[in-house]
């Protein structure tokens, strides 16, 4: 359980981030455990997930997706959550549920966006491996960029929670894919354990080169979640017909205004004319009427089998929470970043 079954520790906004977050956009609050109401339950948050999205959430009025969080309002999240209460006759006591009860140590929820989970050996996988990460990448690779033996698949944050399932997925398909990725050790990561064929490290000086010489022959399909220089980078090795499905742009999310230098735009639309490119932006939360148990069925097959590979970064303590998004936003973090709040 979280420190106290009587106080709920939660994490509110503070204020709008000018630039990269601080701790100081963050307030640690304490709250008395909320008592749920008919209908309701009353949930314990055992992990969290942090995620890039969660940034662009904490502007104001948020993005065309999805509101974006209140001055003085609890931060949003994914969860993982116990059923510690419950006063609805679908959910018993005990159960374990995906939540969106944010970071705090619980919640209530009236039962229309929980989904049970049933017990499971490791249950953060929930948030990552078999939750909604893996689920962009499996949507944004197989639906959008629709890889082809022989062809080569190009992707940024390559050990990160998206980046990590694409690359392996399109090994699957019979592609080749080279990745990129903040260092030497998660490039060597990405070749030796999850089977990429070459990683180039971004805080090398001479990476764009080494991008260019490990796509000699182009690319086809780029899968883009990063934006800034490794888009600039890839776009002029653009293959014709190449499709680059767009989840995210990370590097973006933190600008206070346009990046300095000349205007790109033409290049851009010059490119994707000239080259037939198939440009197309998803929101996964698009996708899960459709796409989500074929999701589940594949990829707990390829886990199960080890055909993919899953690896969590966990943080211990909801106390840490703005310290490891922050890092997160700057690539500090090595897998899945998950946050253990309570020991169960």
């Amino acid at each position: 359980m979280p420190q106290s079954d009587t106080v709920n520790r939660r994490f509110l906004l503070a204020a709008r981030p000018q630039g990269l977050p601080t701790a100081q956009d963050f307030r640690l609050d304490q709250a008395a455990v909320p008592v749920p109401a008919e209908g309701q339950v009353l949930l314990c948050t055992l992990y969290l997930s942090l995620d890039p999205y969660m940034r662009t959430l904490m502007e104001e009025g948020g993005t065309s997706y999805a509101p974006g969080v209140t001055l003085g309002a609890p931060m949003i999240g994914g969860t993982v959550s116990r059923v510690v209460a419950s006063r609805h006759p679908q959910f018993q006591v005990g159960e374990l549920v995906l939540a969106n009860a944010g970071w705090q140590d619980y919640a209530l929820s009236d039962g229309q966006d929980l989904t049970a989970l049933g017990e499971m050996a490791q249950p953060s996988r929930a948030l990552g491996g078999l939750g909604m990460p893996a689920f962009t990448a499996y949507v944004g690779l197989l639906d959008i960029g629709q890889p082809r033996p022989g062809e080569t698949v190009v992707v940024a944050a390559a050990t990160g929670a998206v980046g990590s399932v694409v690359g392996q997925i399109a090994k699957l398909k019979g592609a080749r894919v080279v990745g990129i990725a903040g260092g030497a050790d998660k490039c060597r990561y990405a070749v030796e354990t999850l089977g990429f064929d070459a990683c180039l490290d971004r805080h090398d000086p001479q990476w764009a080169g080494q991008l260019a010489a490990a796509c000699a022959d182009g690319i086809d399909v780029y899968f883009e979640n990063v934006g800034g220089e490794v888009f600039d980078a890839v776009l002029p090795l653009l293959n014709l017909g190449a499709r680059v499905p767009v989840c995210g742009h990370i590097a973006d999310y933190n600008r206070q205004s346009l990046p300095a230098g000349p205007n790109r735009l033409p290049l851009l639309m010059a490119t994707v004319l000239q080259q037939r490119i198939r440009m197309q932006g998803f929101i996964i939360l698009d996708h899960y009427a459709d796409r989500f148990e074929a999701f589940r069925r594949d990829m707990g097959e390829w886990i199960d089998a080890g055909r993919v590979i899953v690896r969590e970064d966990v943080i211990d303590g909801l106390e840490n929470a703005p310290e490891a998004f922050i890092g997160l936003l700057e690539g500090r973090n090595f897998g899945k970043l998950v946050v253990r709040v309570s020991e169960d």
